[in-house]
């Protein structure tokens, strides 16, 4: 079968991957324009350019595939390009481009996508991080049909992944890349007998894209909320937090069962300070200091100053 593969980040780099290795023939990649990216600010590669430049497969990058748009010379150069590739079947992961009706029509096979979460839960752009945050038990991937709707499609395949109670966005993404790869590789060898599900109406959720304002820390919410929302924000954003105006980064806690005013320091233990939450507390054991690397809170704390009773600011420092 022809394909073209359309995606961005290193989730969608190693189905790109699988596809290559599996002996499909990816006749060219749709992928989102270089980025500057690093200290230097330089313009980068997405993941997936740089494994189809690598597999010698032709790659476009339009800043939009909508033709009426502020874009349209750059979604009609596009148009041409699919149209000369003539493929049967388009798979997308991770692409970060609305797909219009003109393209999901132009595939005969029409377009296929790897969803990191069990549809209909967590539709939307940021699934791997709203399922750890929601301490949802498992997650998983679903291979969709696309349609124009938000991640609508009828399924293709869907199969679970429980989640681990360390669990953290990087983790999880490598753990869902990884499925993904394999699900989307072993559809293909039964891709005329796969069966279209439509997705249940019940148990529909979204998963909004985060905001890096999300990352301060209201002390005012449960422990276990807290815990949660760090780890489905390792990588990013992490956890911010503030002492007399001074910020640093919270990565890692541990729940306890303290009382007290939420953001009061409660005890300053060896591992780390314990912080008192809407509903228990928790022992901060991994920050980062401004400019400086993440660590154990033990080599860190001390240089904050913590005061044993007072409590950390309640608004960023920039507020």
């Amino acid at each position: 079968m022809r394909l073209v593969f359309a995606g961005t980040p290193e989730f969608a780099a190693q189905a790109l991957d699988a596809l290559v290795l599996a002996g499909h023939k990816v006749v060219g990649v749709l992928t989102q324009p270089d980025r500057p990216a690093g200290r230097g600010m330089k313009l980068q590669a997405s993941p997936v350019k740089q494994r189809a430049l690598a597999a010698g497969i032709a790659v476009a990058q339009p800043q939009s595939l909508r033709l009426d748009g502020r874009f349209a010379a750059d979604a009609q150069a596009a148009r041409a390009q699919l149209q000369s590739w003539a493929p049967e079947l388009m798979v997308v992961a991770a692409y970060g481009l609305i797909l219009p009706q003109w393209v999901l029509d132009l595939p005969p096979q029409g377009c296929l996508n790897i969803h990191a979460s069990l549809l209909p839960r967590w539709r939307g752009a940021a699934p791997i991080q709203r399922c750890i945050e929601a301490g949802d038990a498992q997650t998983g991937v679903t291979l969709m049909q696309m349609d124009a709707g938000l991640d609508t499609g009828a399924m293709r395949w869907v199969e679970a992944l429980p989640l681990a109670t360390d669990e953290t966005a990087a983790s999880l993404h490598d753990r869902l890349a990884a499925q993904g790869a394999r699900l989307v590789v072993q559809a293909l060898e039964r891709w005329p007998t796969l069966p279209l599900e439509p997705q249940p109406e019940q148990g529909v959720t979204y998963a909004a894209k985060i905001d890096k304002r999300e990352a301060w820390i209201d002390w005012q919410r449960p422990a276990a909320e807290i815990e949660r929302r760090l780890r489905a924000f390792d990588p990013f954003p992490g956890g911010q937090a503030a002492w007399r105006g001074a910020g640093f980064k919270v990565w890692r806690v541990r729940v306890e069962s303290g009382q007290g005013a939420p953001g009061t320091v409660l005890a300053l233990h060896a591992e780390g300070p314990e912080i008192a939450c809407g509903d228990g507390s928790v022992v901060l054991t991994e920050l980062q200091r401004p400019g400086g690397r993440r660590g154990p809170a033990a080599l860190q704390a001390t240089s904050l100053g913590l005061v044993l009773g007072e409590p950390l600011d309640s608004q960023p420092p920039e507020a």
